[in-house]
């Protein structure tokens, strides 16, 4: 008996040394690992990358830029269903456990035991606490250490913070494949949905990602990914959080899965998205921009987008079309399975509802063609193959573009169409305007470029931008980064300089041959009118605008002086710096459609500064607001009281005065000129009031239109992206002009006519229109309205001086007595 208690003594004092020992060791333990823990409490104030979104003007989303796809969700907007799918697939007890789940480390120790040497990956067992601190705070490694520092983490996260806020940021920062980062995120890539709008199945689905993403791909690995679905959903009903009857119907529901773009999001406005990403870059830096989850409210209009993308690739492919068809894309071998190989022919994905398609063969009468099948999720080339009919209808446009029979129509299809051409078709709609189903019509690509700008001319908020034929083509912004000579389109900034500066639209000019000595070798100017040889002797600034007559602009810049011109093309933001030759009155500077287009606005808007924008508002990820265009004070707008019969709010709007109102009026109402009588009479179309200018630069390189009704304006320019000859009678008139009125045509459609708005002190004095002297009250043909500033007046008569520059050979088509400048606003003699 005494062998027995000494025996039992000592085993307990073994016992108790051991546990010592143990107690000890795994202090030590905890000591040695804790002393190099990473500091838990940064995640008080954890900021995760957040992808930044741009928004059009009427909300609609139109782009987004991160490097992690990720929308920060708080938990409350987290609903219970699809918390409770992830706590299910990765941690029922997470409301219950301390950080530690001992049940399942035990599980995962026993098989850990099993699987020793197998090489198998060791279950992890880990909670969603667990996981928080290896995402946030350590690395992957597979490794004893890391578990014990993960689980040391997780006890201290849990004494520090709520289970909402761990759960909150494990449902923010978690991987969920094809780049979406949380739940937010991952619910618009895979189902094109808000997280509130889930199904039992899809959020099913998503609970079951982050052990594998990859692994469960909804379309390479499909069958896996509906077992691991069904998975979490039969570990929904065992806890009881669904009932049978949802359960399943979720089983039988399919992996419908709705990949969403990365493109822009709002039809034909990747140009402006782009265009939006690098200001802000420009503004915040690259981390800002892709991870500081700003959200941005753009100008973009995009009802306007789409008409102004409509018009502007119309006017391309018909002058493109008209130049004649160059020919297929590429050929391309048509044996075996044609659309496997059609499949990596590179498309342009902007250009609906054009479709790339190969010839798979051809007669006299038509063509049947073979259509560019799509891809699936996965990347996989979709089994469906669809076909059409080319007619000759379809191709009667096509005529060569070179060789003998150049511009001759084509009689045959197959003199167009060869087997293997890889081209590309629109369907073809009848005489009726109604689709012909089954049919379609031959296309290619534009050779010309351009861009078109639309602007709020009051504000400088751009409505639409269009930036060239194709962003999948050619991401250069025509709009914002192509310089080219403005021509004729920029006299009107001469013309305002004159008026500006005392002169009237009375004041006459004499259109006749003039010589330049430009000195220093560089030999004599002749500037000549677009219409070579054809003078038109004495004329009022108004018709020479109307006419856009070289010679007078080159006079009347050398009476103003070419420094003055320089000054006012400054102001207006045109030029940065303008060099003295008299040819940049004429437009040979380079300068943008978006500038042309802003400074159009100014003589639009009354002579006040705008400053062209493409964002009205940004706001950080937490709603503050970091930049506002409209810096204009609205007084009277804050009410804390509510309404009290107060006067109603006023914006007081400090803006600089570029231009003198009425002068800004006057050169409106000559350009009114121009599209009434002038070179952009095809804008009458319009029926509503439009001013505006055309320009062709020299060799008809480029061809302009900038106009602008009172609350609209808009630039095109057209013309190949290495500037060559567009054609014979390439003019601004008839190029770019047509496309800026079937644009207003459609923009304006539901807007009553505003007349332009006269300014306090213009008086409106009814003028010949050829000589620019009083009419009187004789109101005939030949008369017009002409706008006078105070202590300016029609003269009553004039006579000739200074005509020693003319060719005195030449006739002259004034009467005989008119001189070359008049004295601005007198009468008398300048």
């Amino acid at each position: 008996m005494r062998l027995l208690v000494r025996f039992l003594g000592f085993l307990f004092a073994a016992g108790t040394v051991v546990f010592l020992v143990g107690v000890a060791a795994t202090a030590g333990l905890i000591w040695h690992f804790s002393k190099d823990l990473p500091d838990y409490s940064q995640l008080q104030d954890y900021e995760p990358p957040v992808m930044t979104r741009i928004h059009a003007s009427d909300g609609s989303l139109l782009g987004e830029y991160s490097k992690e796809r990720r929308l920060y969700l708080p938990i409350q907007a987290v609903p219970k269903m699809v918390i409770n799918a992830f706590l299910a697939a990765e941690d029922k007890n997470f409301y219950e456990h301390g950080g530690l789940d001992f049940a399942g480390l035990a599980r995962a120790a026993i098989l850990y035991a099993q699987n020793f040497g197998s090489n198998r990956r060791p279950q992890g067992a880990s909670t969603i606490t667990q996981q928080v601190a290896k995402n946030f705070l350590l690395t992957n490694e597979v490794s004893f250490a890391r578990k014990i520092k993960e689980a040391l983490l997780a006890m201290r996260i849990e004494r520090t913070y709520s289970k909402d806020r761990i759960l909150e940021l494990y449902l923010n920062e978690i991987y969920l494949g094809l780049g979406a980062y949380g739940i937010a995120a991952a619910s618009l890539v895979y189902f094109d949905k808000s997280v509130n709008e889930l199904t039992v199945a899809e959020a099913s689905y998503l609970a079951a990602l982050p052990k594998a993403p990859a692994a469960l791909h909804p379309v390479r690995n499909r069958d896996r990914a509906i077992e691991r679905r069904n998975y979490v959903v039969d570990r929904l009903v065992e806890n009881g959080w669904i009932k049978q009857a949802d359960a399943d119907k979720a089983r039988k529901e399919g992996l419908n899965v709705t990949s969403r773009s990365n493109a822009a999001h709002v039809f034909a406005g990747e140009y402006f998205a782009e265009e939006v990403r690098r200001d802000i870059f420009e503004r915040y830096g690259e981390k800002k921009l892709y991870e500081g989850g700003l959200s941005v409210r753009t100008t973009l209009d995009p009802k306007l987008q789409v008409m102004a993308r409509k018009t502007m690739v119309a006017g391309l492919v018909n002058f493109d079309e008209a130049t004649g068809y160059r020919g297929a894309v590429q050929k391309l071998d048509i044996s075996g399975d044609w659309g496997v190989k059609l499949a990596d022919v590179k498309s342009l994905s902007d250009i609906s509802p054009w479709r790339m398609a190969v010839v798979l063969e051809t007669s006299d009468q038509s063509a049947r063609v073979g259509f560019q099948p799509g891809r699936e999720l996965g990347g996989a080339v979709s089994k469906v193959r669809q076909t059409g009919i080319v007619t000759l209808e379809g191709v009667k446009w096509a005529k060569p573009a070179s060789g003998p029979n150049r511009f001759k129509a084509p009689t045959n299809v197959a003199s167009v169409l060869q087997p293997g051409d890889v081209i590309y078709l629109d369907p073809l709609f009848g005489k009726d305007g109604k689709e012909i189903e089954g049919q379609y019509r031959l296309r290619q690509l534009p050779e010309v470029s351009g861009a078109m700008v639309v602007m709020d001319p009051l504000t400088g908020r751009v409505l639409a931008m269009v930036g060239g034929f194709s962003f999948d083509q050619s991401q250069f912004n025509r709009a914002t980064q192509a310089y080219r000579q403005p021509g004729s389109s920029f006299k009107p900034l001469v013309y305002s300089t004159a008026l500006d500066n005392g002169y009237t639209p009375s004041t006459v000019v004499v259109d006749a041959p003039i010589e330049i000595d430009q000195g220093q070798g560089a030999g004599v100017w002749r500037p000549e009118n677009y219409s070579t040889g054809k003078y038109y002797g004495p004329v009022t600034l108004r018709v020479a605008l109307q006419r856009s007559l070289n010679t007078v602009t080159v006079r009347l810049a050398q009476d103003i002086g070419m420094p003055l011109i320089g000054e006012y093309s400054k102001r207006f933001g045109v030029y940065d710096e303008l060099p003295n030759y008299l040819s940049y009155a004429l437009g040979a500077g380079e300068t943008t459609v978006m500038r042309m287009v802003t400074a159009y606005s100014m003589f639009a808007n009354g002579g006040r500064r705008v400053k062209s924008t493409l964002i009205d508002r940004i706001q950080d990820r937490y709603g503050h607001t970091i930049f506002k265009h409209d810096q204009r004070e609205c007084r009277g707008c804050d009410a804390p009281g509510g309404w009290k019969n107060q006067q109603e709010p006023a914006l007081v709007d400090r803006r600089e005065q570029v231009l003198d109102a009425m002068t800004a009026y006057q050169i409106t109402s000559m350009m009114e000129g121009v599209v009434q009588a002038g070179t952009a009479t095809i804008l009458k179309e319009v029926g509503k009031p439009i001013a505006g200018k055309t320009g062709t630069t020299n060799d008809e390189k480029d061809a302009w239109f900038i106009g602008f009704s009172p609350d609209i304006a808009v630039g095109v320019y057209v013309g190949y992206d290495k500037p060559r000859h567009l054609g014979k009678g390439a003019t601004g008139g008839h190029l770019a002009a047509p496309i800026v009125k079937d644009f207003l045509k459609l923009a304006l459609a539901d807007k009553q006519p505003i007349p332009f708005k006269v300014p306090a002190g213009i008086k409106l004095v009814r003028v010949d229109a050829k000589s620019g002297m009083r009419a009187g009250s004789y109101e005939g043909r030949g008369t017009l309205l002409e706008a006078f500033k105070p202590g300016t007046a029609p003269p009553d008569n004039y006579s000739v001086i200074g005509v020693a520059d003319a060719d005195a050979n030449r006739p002259l088509m004034a009467p005989p007595d008119a001189g070359s400048i008049m004295r601005p606003g007198t009468g008398g003699l300048w």
